[in-house]
């Protein structure tokens, strides 16, 4: 398959799968403090993963230097991108969070705009952000127009947004050493080691709840939300342009309505179809928009 279908079906799988995610971090942090909770989910994904690194053969990173380098992509987006999500979920649902978390793509986007030989996103690519965002601001208010406004919550979800958008634009524009599933791993090891050294710190080992519903979030997130839809997002800004990925933000709270519906029989309004309709297009309009894309690609081919 070609470089260009694989990155369709990772884009695809990052669609459904963080969809998907809001919900069982929800159902998570009702048993687990919120640095545990991300901390084990990265240190047991980032093992199974160099693991399965080291028996494979694969190319592992040269030196310190390197290593330190991905574990930079895993700090933005893990250890405090994640972590922030984690925390405001506490304080907002998970249709707030996957509301707002549609805000990346617009943060990536003007960042680049003040980085040398940064991706220019063309006029009809910022209509269709526009149009996908004001689908998700349409889907905030379906529910009979309530919206979670935890202030402190939202400022967390939009400090994640930021974070998110750094560690993407960081790990497109540089280069690293070893390949692409050992970059994976260490990525979520290192950060998982900060969640976890950061609940110990709290106290949060006193504060776990071995509840089923629990530790069913917690091997979803591990198996499905790290293991598969992480790596499919790493390999997906490695061969598209960071606007274009990002716009990812926009499927996700329509794979939570449908969840919605599907697991608690959530009804599907006007309002929320007209709202999937908006952010559908918004996507497809600024995957078909020009995009002037300055910075080399990195990986030219990649066997996972």
């Amino acid at each position: 398959m070609e470089k260009k279908n694989y990155g369709l079906l990772a884009y695809i799988l990052v669609c459904i799968i963080w969809g998907s995610t809001y919900l069982a971090i929800r159902v998570g942090v009702q048993s687990f403090p919120p640095f545990l909770f991300a901390g084990i989910r990265f240190i047991i994904a980032g093992t199974i993963i160099l693991g399965f690194a080291y028996f494979r053969k694969m190319d592992f990173p040269k030196n310190k230097i390197e290593y330190f380098k991905i574990s930079v992509v895993g700090f933005f987006l893990l250890a405090i991108g994640n972590s922030l999500v984690v925390i405001a979920e506490m304080r907002v649902n998970s249709s707030t969070a996957a509301l707002l978390l549609a805000l990346i793509p617009i943060f990536i986007a003007i960042i680049e705009q003040f980085i040398p030989g940064g991706s220019r996103i063309s006029l009809l690519g910022w209509l269709g952000m526009v149009t996908g965002f004001a689908g998700v601001g349409i889907l905030s208010f379906s529910n009979g127009g309530d919206f979670d406004a935890d202030i402190f919550g939202i400022v967390l979800l939009l400090l994640a947004c930021l974070s998110w958008a750094i560690g993407s634009i960081y790990s497109k524009r540089t280069v690293f050493t070893g390949s692409i599933v050992t970059q994976i791993g260490v990525q979520m090891f290192s950060a998982g080691l900060v969640q976890t050294f950061m609940g110990i710190v709290l106290g949060e080992s006193s504060k776990i709840k071995y509840e089923p519903s629990g530790l069913a979030a917690l091997l979803y997130l591990i198996i499905v939300g790290s293991l598969v839809g992480y790596t499919s997002y790493i390999y997906l800004i490695s061969v598209w342009p960071i606007s274009k990925a990002g716009t990812y933000a926009y499927v996700n709270p329509v794979v939570a309505m449908f969840l919605g519906w599907l697991l608690l029989r959530e009804p599907v309004t006007s309002r929320m179809i007209i709202s999937a309709i908006l952010i559908l297009a918004g996507v497809v309009v600024v995957q078909r928009s020009k995009v002037v894309e300055k910075v080399e690609e990195k990986i030219e081919g990649v066997d996972i």
